[in-house]
């Protein structure tokens, strides 16, 4: 489809999903690919603490709770900033913060390239 986005994951953001269960794998990939063409995940929430324009796709599944965040705003690619477990009711600042750290690197490289 010429209307995708390219997928740029970001640190071990890659490595990480591989290590999702199976179930969860395959759900994360079907949502990360409805971003890829514009449209949005079935269950997100919007990160904006961790950078403007971040997003959080949820999965839940026997397995338990997992989370991809994503920024998706710039027009070059769809940027997956971290992937994760979650194991507590609240996402940790551990999370966050390597998130956040990922966004900042995308916008600086951005900024470098204009």
């Amino acid at each position: 489809m010429e209307d995708e986005k390219q997928i740029r994951w970001l640190g071990s953001s890659y490595a990480d999903l591989l290590e999702f269960p199976k179930d969860s794998r395959k759900e994360a990939g079907f949502q990360i690919g409805k971003v890829q063409v514009g449209l949005d995940p079935d269950d997100w929430k919007p990160l904006d603490d961790v950078g403007s324009g971040t997003r959080e796709i949820r999965i839940r599944d026997a397995s338990g709770i997992h989370r991809v965040m994503y920024v998706a705003k710039f027009e070059e690619a769809v940027y997956v900033l971290h992937c994760f477990r979650k194991k507590t009711q609240a996402t940790s600042q551990h999370d966050k913060a390597i998130a956040s750290t990922r966004y900042r690197a995308v916008v600086s490289a951005r900024r470098e390239m204009k």
